[in-house]
């Protein structure tokens, strides 16, 4: 019989351990909770949500509506466990915590194909398939022999995170694309700041409300991820000296160079999205929306992402990751979850959904193929395959997704548009997985 190690319970492994053993392998689910415990962990669960108790949204306005409408039709036990434990969120999906965490863990210790090993996991399996699902706080010890395999220079302990903004939504009747010093191709977007406009901001950025820093995430700022508003703190001048040096941009409407300038860099290779260049921040997600929203061109922002600078665990999954979630210097080894780059919990479990699947597949010697670049899990791992910039977790967004044809529509229209097409190929691709479970 086919088995199948699975390291970490949390949202990914679980998932990965119950759609494994539908198909009929058995599966070792390996988790060290209760003898020990992270430093954000506290229920003896599985599944457990660290943070809020929110899924997100549930329209199709948002890609991660989409996400889960996906996992939903293909019966994940993720969904399975939120719509049975849901409490009221307005147009969100928000669970008790407590109640979801038990839901799944009666789910998985009643499998009769899953058996559930509570112990921490120090050195990798030296043979046969396994899941490494060991999320954000991967313990040192494993994350050693992680790096072991990976390489150092591939393994990162630290997120810093620049907010992304929709392409249709910059005002390019005040910004300007150009390379400084005209050097190249004209690829980042400029937007010009006066001196007033640049003291008034660098003052919001110092007065705004921050994330406090969880103990886990105490660390002291590298240079290369200051939060800009730690930048801003350490002088009035320093971003004008730094990430906003207007130095080698005139401004194209007046021919001289602004006071400041603030950059954005194409984030995916179809131009529908710009991250921000050096504005990693620890600011509040209202603040980032009210404070960057202030910078001219910007004033209609729409943002596929907002700023973070915390403690995660996670690979640099193209370089290290084929197409299938497997090593590629051991194939037999599988990542999923948070410890591939996606972020959040519903991106997790559906990680956790694709990497049981295809390792059940590959054990079981039969054909799988993977959800189509269209829908969103094909566009979670296209973003695991082909990274178009610097490598770092992101949500699910639009922004990954393949363009539509056609014309141009507003947003709302457009956004409606991609998830129409995504649930379309979805369903087509659903009957595969469905003629592979043994229940």
């Amino acid at each position: 019989m086919a088995h199948l190690t699975i390291i970490g319970g949390g949202l990914a492994g679980s998932e990965a351990a119950w759609q494994s053993a539908r198909r009929g392998i058995d599966v070792t689910l390996l988790e060290m909770k209760p003898r020990h415990y992270s430093e954000a962990h506290q229920l003896p669960g599985l599944a457990e949500l660290v943070c809020s108790n929110s899924l997100r949204g549930s329209g199709m306005n948002n890609a991660v509506g989409c996400l889960k409408e996906e996992l939903r039709r293909a019966d994940t036990l993720f969904m399975q466990a939120a719509d049975a434990t849901a409490v009221p969120a307005g147009g969100a999906l928000a669970v008790d915590r407590q109640a979801f965490s038990d839901f799944i863990t009666e789910k998985i210790e009643q499998h009769p194909r899953i058996a559930l090993r509570r112990e921490e996991v120090t050195t990798l399996p030296e043979n046969g398939a396994v899941i490494i699902a060991s999320g954000p706080l991967t313990s040192n010890a494993l994350a050693k022999q992680i790096a072991a395999l990976t390489g150092e220079e591939d393994l990162y302990f630290y997120d810093a995170i620049a907010p992304i903004i929709s392409a249709d939504s910059i005002d390019f009747t005040i910004a300007w694309r150009a390379s400084r010093y005209d050097k190249g191709d004209a690829d980042y977007v400029n937007c010009p700041m006066d001196e007033q406009q640049y003291r008034a901001f660098v003052a919001e950025l110092i007065k705004a409300d921050k994330v406090p820093a969880r103990d886990f995430e105490k660390m002291i700022h590298f240079e290369g991820c200051m939060p800009i508003e730690e930048m801003a703190a350490r002088g009035e001048q320093t971003l004008a000296f730094g990430p906003m040096k207007p130095v080698g941009l005139p401004d194209p409407r007046t021919g001289r160079e602004p006071y400041a300038v603030v950059q954005l860099r194409q984030d995916n290779r179809h131009a529908t999205s710009y991250n921000i260049v050096g504005f990693q921040t620890k600011l509040t997600y209202p603040e980032q929306r009210r404070i960057f929203r202030t910078i001219p061109g910007l004033e209609q922002a729409e943002f596929e992402r907002l700023g973070s600078v915390h403690r995660n665990t996670f690979i640099n999954a193209p370089r290290c990751l084929n197409g299938r979630l497997q090593l590629k210097s051991a194939p037999r080894l599988y990542f999923a979850g948070q410890i591939t780059g996606v972020e959040g919990y519903v991106e997790s479990a559906a990680c956790g959904f694709l990497a049981g699947l295809i390792a059940s597949a590959d054990l079981l010697g039969q054909t799988l193929e993977l959800p189509p670049d269209v829908t969103a899990c094909g566009a979670l791992l296209g973003h695991l395959r082909n990274s178009d910039t610097d490598f770092q977790p992101q949500n699910v967004n639009y922004g990954l997704f393949p363009p539509l044809n056609g014309g141009k529509m507003k947003r709302a229209n457009r956004r409606l548009a991609l998830a129409e097409r995504a649930l379309v190929a979805w369903e087509a691709w659903l009957p595969q997985i469905r003629e592979s479970l043994h229940d």
